[in-house]
């Protein structure tokens, strides 16, 4: 980890109540803060597009 990733930003965030809600429990499950749940999520789909080996339609596909 190179110490620009040791400094947080902060982001507000709105999101939905119930997106929130399924946020949380799955964050629960994972052994993970709502926080943590949320960074890993996104650092997950951009290390997806940077491997550029999935499409928009084979996402949207896979959560049908």
């Amino acid at each position: 980890m190179d110490s620009k990733d040791k400094e947080k930003k902060q982001l507000l965030l709105r999101i939905s109540p119930s997106l929130w809600e399924d946020l949380a429990a799955w964050a629960e499950d994972d052994f993970r803060s709502l926080n943590g749940q949320i960074e890993y999520l996104l650092s997950e789909a951009v290390k997806r597009r940077k491997k550029g080996k999935r499409t928009n339609k084979e996402d949207q596909e896979e959560y049908k």
